[in-house]
């Protein structure tokens, strides 16, 4: 069987929507089971109507009528009889009425939760009542009656052994009858055991494609882009890229780890435990072969770029002008993940302790708690680059006679912290 996996760009209108469709229709002769994303910047939406609604603003009520006709056009576009569609959003939209005119709760996170996974929610409901509508019978799942985990709101962690009796207990008999018959659901949303709604944090939808694939031992795993498959940098930063047609799974993680667009490390160790390929393919030429993620052992890996502006370089040194030692790491790692503050680079020496990191809104409040232990310097607006698999002629590329603030370098990878060229 096979796992696809659709993201908000395929389905950000009608058009996209039967695109899609048409992929899965050449497919219908096998199993499968398709994972789908919120609609276009729905979850961007949703995300403007919590902040509004925190603040008990009236803005939420435009906002959640913007939400509303966004989904109603693209209904409109795909169907001429939409009663039955539009009653059934129609429910939706309720309960996410309800949800916005209750008083606040003072826990964010599971507020965002229970709002924001209402694009999932939508979606689905619209591509599987099409897929009806013009003649592929199909099977609606709520995923939050699937994937079960704790309730660490917007970040949940999985419960891998209940999640598979779950999966495997309402959806093995359909697969394991080759029931050709497609499963549509939904990506990013979870659920707790007492049946409160969560969300599977950064790259939600890819993981959630991973944890049915792993739950149903699947052949293949498919995420469907608007690229013809994963390229050796980011096009928009760097000119002649080269499509990567295969990748090792532990080198996929290590690029995704340095802060390469291309799957989170989450959505693949599960696929590599049971060395389930991953495949991203053009949803826009779907003909074209793309890239594959798997259990390969390549030689000699293409030099890969991974850029990441608008970072601060921190340095970090103890007020009583001692060493850096253990005890100081060990608060300075503290306060880094009390803030929720991801290290890209980081350097030690004898007297301070420097990193790399993303200009985040609440960086200011690490820096202020870590001037109360330790003189902090910093640079704002800075670049850093990493090239896996460097030569001499991929560092001059990315160099160009630029001298880099911090330099760090072992036997696959270099990093170089640059200051902001201007533009």
């Amino acid at each position: 069987m096979k796992i696809f996996k659709f993201g908000g760009a395929s389905v950000k209108d009608a058009q996209g929507v039967k695109n899609i469709v048409n992929i899965i229709k050449q497919y219908t002769d096998q199993p499968l089971l398709v994972v789908v994303s919120a609609m276009g910047k729905t979850t961007n939406l949703l995300e403007t109507l919590l902040h509004a609604h925190t603040k008990n603003s009236n803005e939420q009520y435009s906002i959640f009528e913007q939400l509303k006709n966004y989904h109603y056009s693209i209904v409109n576009q795909l169907f001429e009889n939409k009663s039955q569609i539009h009653s059934i959003l129609e429910e939706w939209f309720a309960n996410l009425q309800d949800l916005i005119e209750e008083p606040n709760v003072e826990n964010y996170d599971f507020e965002y939760d229970r709002i924001v996974s209402y694009g999932e929610l939508l979606s689905t409901t619209i591509v599987s009542h099409y897929m009806q509508y013009i003649g592929i019978d199909n099977q609606w799942i709520d995923a939050r009656q699937l994937i079960r985990t704790d309730n660490t709101y917007r970040e949940a962690q999985v419960d891998w052994d209940k999640t598979q009796r779950k999966i495997k207990r309402q959806l093995g008999t359909h697969y394991e009858a080759k029931n050709t018959t497609p499963i549509v659901t939904q990506g990013f949303i979870a659920g707790t055991a007492e049946g409160l709604t969560t969300t599977l944090g950064r790259e939600g939808s890819d993981f959630s494609a991973a944890i049915f694939g792993y739950a149903l031992n699947a052949n293949e795993v498919v995420i469907w882009k608007d690229v013809d498959g994963l390229l050796n940098a980011d096009p928009k930063q760097f000119s002649n890229t080269i499509k990567l047609d295969k990748i090792p799974y532990s080198e996929a993680i290590e690029l995704s780890y340095y802060g390469a667009s291309i799957i989170h490390p989450k959505t693949l160790k599960p696929l590599q435990n049971k060395k389930i390929p991953l495949k991203v393919k053009s949803f826009i030429s779907p003909e074209t072969e793309g890239s594959v993620i798997g259990d390969f052992s390549i030689k000699q890996m293409t030099p890969c770029f991974i850029g990441k502006k608008n970072q601060m370089l921190i340095s970090i040194m103890p007020k009583d002008f001692s060493f850096i030692a253990e005890e100081n790491l060990s608060t300075i790692f503290g306060l880094f993940a009390h803030f929720g503050i991801k290290i890209n680079l980081m350097q030690n020496s004898a007297l301070s302790f420097s990193v790399c990191v993303d200009e985040k809104h609440n960086i200011n409040d690490l820096i202020e708690e870590l001037q109360t232990e330790f003189f902090v310097k910093y640079n704002k607006d800075m670049e850093l680059i990493t090239i896996r698999h460097y030569d001499d002629k991929s560092i001059n590329l990315v160099l160009q006679n630029r001298k880099p603030i911090v330099e760090q370098k072992n036997r696959t990878t270099v990093q170089y912290v640059l200051k902001k060229t201007l533009s």
